[in-house]
């Protein structure tokens, strides 16, 4: 049996796992990345995390071929520099040279929502698909489209930014500097800060009680927990939401076509309150859906698991891309 050893580094926790050839986990742990240290600090502390779960599956570390990572961001493979993983504050990075400090084994990088999104190809719930698009839907959003069961990034492996694609003209100001981007409207952080401007307006609501008053406390599942009790503002937040989601997700559809459209992250946990009027939504908005029909919107089915199995698996799917 051969494994493999992955690492899925988010704005908010840093996820480690060992996956077998069978796309099982079979080893994993998380820590807190606590976003705002040094990156030699956050790099340390995802090599110990990869040691320790190597150690829990007793599988030695000079037994893996390689380390997998899924990142934030994008690898210049012309200047093998990390872009711009701005959730991190990080640009035009020298990050190969932080990786080797800590494990001294070859090193696969990939844009984090493009290692769920194989992840949830190879494994989860669009086994059975070969094209799919994948949102993740967190601290910003994350974008990955899998052509014929591999990871789809462009002529120089850069694109399918997805959550940078403009939805509103000169709209809200994005994290990475430009405006009007789809995550600027379609994160749970655009969630959250939507709610809170609604009730600078007015407080008559649950959520208002729900987060005793300190509208910092808010998150999405309160947000989707008020929707559900029937109270109108957290109705109306989540409304606009899921117009501006459906007008991104309408607009991958027309233009990859592709078999399913995979949402992960947090908010794709609020279930049918989210699934049913998106997919609704989308049908409503899709060019030619009529005729041609629409791809289902499903919730990942590997949830976090997905970004690990992915990047653990980055070795074997470079040797076929």
């Amino acid at each position: 049996m051969k494994y493999y050893l992955g690492v899925d580094l988010g704005g908010t926790n840093i996820a480690a796992g060992v996956v077998d050839e069978n796309f099982n986990i079979i080893a994993k742990d998380s820590i807190p990345t606590n976003a705002g240290r040094s990156i030699d600090e956050i790099v340390s502390d995802m090599a110990h995390l990869s040691k320790k779960v190597a150690c829990i599956a007793n599988v030695p570390l000079d037994q893996f071929t390689s380390w997998g990572i899924g990142m934030p961001s994008y690898v210049n493979p012309k200047t093998h520099l990390l872009v711009h993983a701005n959730n991190l504050g990080w640009k035009n990075i020298p990050i190969y040279s932080y990786l080797k400090k800590y494990i001294d084994l070859p090193t696969y990088i990939e844009n984090d929502a493009n290692c769920a999104a194989l992840g949830e190809t190879l494994a989860g719930i669009a086994r059975e698909y070969d094209n799919a698009v994948m949102l993740t839907l967190g601290t910003g959003v994350g974008g990955g489209i899998i052509q014929n069961k591999r990871i789809y990034a462009g002529s120089d492996l850069m694109g399918a930014e997805l959550g940078h694609t403009k939805l509103v003209y000169n709209g809200e100001l994005c994290t990475c500097g430009q405006r009007g981007c789809l995550e600027s409207y379609c994160s749970a952080t655009a969630l959250i800060n939507q709610a809170k401007r609604k009730l600078e307006i007015s407080k008559k609501s649950l959520l208002y009680d729900m987060c005793s008053g300190d509208v910092e406390q808010i998150n999405a599942k309160m947000i989707f927990d008020a929707n559900n009790m029937g109270d109108e503002l957290a109705q109306e937040v989540v409304r606009q939401y899921i117009d501006y989601l459906a007008a991104g997700i309408s607009t991958f559809i027309t233009i990859f076509r592709s078999e399913v459209i995979i949402l992960g992250g947090g908010v794709a946990g609020a279930g049918k309150a989210l699934f049913e009027p998106l997919s609704a939504k989308v049908a409503e908005n899709t060019f030619a859906a009529a005729e041609i029909g629409v791809p289902p919107v499903v919730k990942s089915a590997l949830e976090n698991d997905a970004g690990i199995i992915g990047a653990a698996l980055l070795e074997k799917y470079a040797q076929m891309r």
